[in-house]
């Protein structure tokens, strides 16, 4: 319990929290509702620690700068909502491609385009997967707690650096301005990983080289005293553009293969009164909490139903909901907008056994008893 600290705080602080205590040093982005306090607590935090704050002209400046950040080597975030996540698509997938490591935090929002901006929704999961163009790998996390915003905020960076690409925080409106009391970990209880550093000369470093099955290549920072350059083409191991098909094929593969490879490590879940469910509803992020207090009520009315919880949304749990699926008569989807991950569910079980949906898309969020009512619609 040693150096312990217990904090009343938003979702949106222990997202910057979460960040520090990783070792951000680095936020560049431009304030949007909900994610605005991500930002005010950067600006405040960072200083303190000898980071630095930045607030860019938009929102695409703030995805480059965060990117021209981590490439000195700093451990570098962004945050946005709505059309700011919109805006950064095509940096995103910049830093993909130059295997950038940062964490983009999106406090998701009512939409299309502006929307509802004060107004909870779950409606950009699948844009955090295809938001930008080409093939490339994406992860993203969704907290349905202040302190798990905390755990996955850390989480996020560890992956980001870990894997050497982009990483997404799937908040939503319910959990970034939720105020709930958390525990902070001491430093010495928060694992730490950091991107894996060149040991070679300098005259001997090649950006984008790997070595047997190795799929991560280690990476110097600017100024570092390792020369190599940076593009969104399709590059060779020097960093250099190229033509190569060849190396198209080689470069593309391996981005997809090192998270693709990793899914067991990558991937979390949490599984609620499954032992024994003849139903399950499936719900992520703050929604889940809805689905959790309609399971229990079902279970006290004698109803055989589980929840199964994605905290990794990409990679989809999809080994995991295949296993389900074979157990169960029923899937539910319970979530903040159209049928995004219902149509993913779909595509998984094929037919293993039958799925539904629950969703809202006004701005409201689902209540337990509606969850409920749902749950003996299907049954």
């Amino acid at each position: 319990m040693k150096n312990r600290v217990v904090k009343l705080m938003q979702g949106n602080e222990a997202c910057v929290e979460g960040a520090i205590a990783a070792g951000m040093t680095f936020y560049g982005g431009y304030p949007i509702t909900p994610s605005t306090e991500v930002a005010e607590g950067s600006a405040e935090k960072l200083p303190k620690v000898g980071g630095k704050f930045i607030q860019m002209e938009d929102e695409i400046a703030g995805m480059a700068a965060t990117i021209g950040a981590a490439l000195t080597g700093a451990k570098a975030m962004t945050a946005t909502s709505g059309p700011g996540f919109s805006l950064k698509q095509e940096n995103i997938g910049y830093a993909a491609m130059a295997e950038a490591p940062c964490v983009i935090v999106n406090v998701q929002r009512h939409g299309p385009s502006t929307g509802l901006p004060t107004s909870p929704s779950q409606g950009d999961v699948m844009q955090a997967k295809w938001g930008t163009h080409g093939d490339h790998p994406v992860i993203a996390l969704s907290p349905s707690s202040v302190k798990e915003t905390f755990d996955l905020t850390v989480r996020c960076f560890n992956l980001a650096e870990k894997y050497r690409t982009p990483v997404i925080l799937l908040l939503d409106e319910i959990v970034g301005h939720m105020r709930e009391k958390i525990e902070i970990p001491s430093a010495d209880d928060i694992e730490i990983i950091d991107r894996k550093k060149p040991t070679c000369a300098p005259e001997d470093y090649l950006a984008y080289g790997v070595e047997g099955d190795e799929l991560v290549p280690a990476m110097a920072g600017f100024g570092d005293g390792y020369r190599y350059h940076v593009t969104g083409l399709v590059h060779d191991e020097t960093g250099f553009p190229t033509n190569s098909t060849e190396v198209a094929q080689t470069l593309i593969t391996r981005l997809m293969d090192k998270v693709e490879k990793n899914i067991d490590d990558i991937v979390e879940y949490e599984e609620f009164m499954l032992e024994d469910a003849e139903l399950v509803v499936l719900g992520y992020g703050g929604n889940a909490r809805a689905v959790k207090a309609a399971v229990r009520k079902a279970r006290e009315e004698g109803l055989k139903v589980g929840m199964f919880r994605p905290i990794t949304i990409w990679p989809f749990p999809e080994k995991q909901v295949i296993e389900l699926a074979n157990k169960v008569d029923n899937i539910i989807v319970s979530e903040l907008n159209y049928g995004q991950i219902a149509l993913e569910v779909e595509r998984v079980v094929k037919g293993a056994t039958k799925v539904s949906h629950i969703g809202k898309i006004n701005g409201e969020i689902l209540t337990p008893d509606e969850i409920l009512a749902k749950i003996k619609e299907v049954l």
